[in-house]
């Protein structure tokens, strides 16, 4: 909380245009913004998206969104991938999975590295077989795993690695914050809220302030994430060449 305080002015001069934004900043490989994906498949999809960026350079991303208006999937899903940068610059190894719950929408991007790998006809097949029928029942948790696990293993094969998958059971430990101290951060923050609120620049900054407040106040799981996805290392400058493919559920 005391960061937080403390970095909060730079906050202002970083992001003056944070009002424009049409995308949420990335919090790690499993970016649940939906809330559709229960807690036994992010925790393991998450610690799977580490150990296939750590072994083959490919970066696999999952999004999830409540809506996405009237956005054509594809060029969503294309924005969204190079607003984040998945993947390194240059290589472009990198996947985004993303779901539209409302649109009843997914699509797996690809980006140019990895394009050779994943042809758009692999990508649909995948949708099809592993993902759509989940989807579907409304399973979104099990269709996404699925998504990830097929992408992750095809990364792997052309890499010539093998993927244990053993650290993602019981690997994560849980950050527990005490009741004293979550209240004395929510007095805090209301103290720097209320006369941020009565400017044009603190109504802006509401967003990244609120997400600074969970990620420093938490209680979430620690794991091997930090802010913006510090241990996964996924989001590099990468982009997508608008291949993969799209299907509806």
């Amino acid at each position: 909380m005391i960061l937080f305080v403390l970095i909060l002015p730079f906050l202002f001069a970083a992001f003056p245009l944070a009002a424009d934004e049409k995308f949420p900043a990335p919090m790690g490989a499993v970016n649940d913004f939906a809330g559709v994906i229960p807690s036994q498949y992010e925790r393991p999809m998450n610690n799977l998206a580490i150990e296939v960026m750590r072994k083959t350079g490919t970066s696999v991303v999952v999004a999830t969104f409540e809506s996405i208006g009237d956005s054509d999937p594809a060029d969503f899903a294309n924005r969204l991938y190079e607003a984040w940068g998945i993947g390194k610059e240059g290589q472009d190894k990198g996947v985004l999975i993303l779901l539209a719950v409302r649109e009843r929408r997914v699509r797996i991007e690809t980006g140019y590295g990895v394009e050779g790998i994943l042809p758009d006809g692999l990508t649909g097949e995948i949708l099809d077989k592993y993902v759509r029928p989940y989807l579907k029942k409304g399973d979104y948790g099990r269709g996404l795993s699925n998504a990830m696990t097929a992408v992750s293993s095809i990364a792997a094969k052309d890499a010539e690695v093998s993927l244990n998958g053993k650290q993602s059971v019981g690997k994560s430990r849980t950050r527990r914050t005490s009741p004293v101290r979550s209240l004395f951060t929510l007095i805090i923050f209301i103290l720097i809220l209320i006369p941020l609120l009565g400017t044009r620049r603190g109504r802006a900054m509401l967003p990244f302030l609120l997400l600074m407040l969970l990620m420093s106040g938490g209680g979430r799981s620690g794991g091997s994430f930090g802010s913006f996805g510090g241990g996964f290392g996924g989001f590099g400058g990468g982009m997508s060449g608008g291949g993969g493919a799209g299907r509806g559920f």
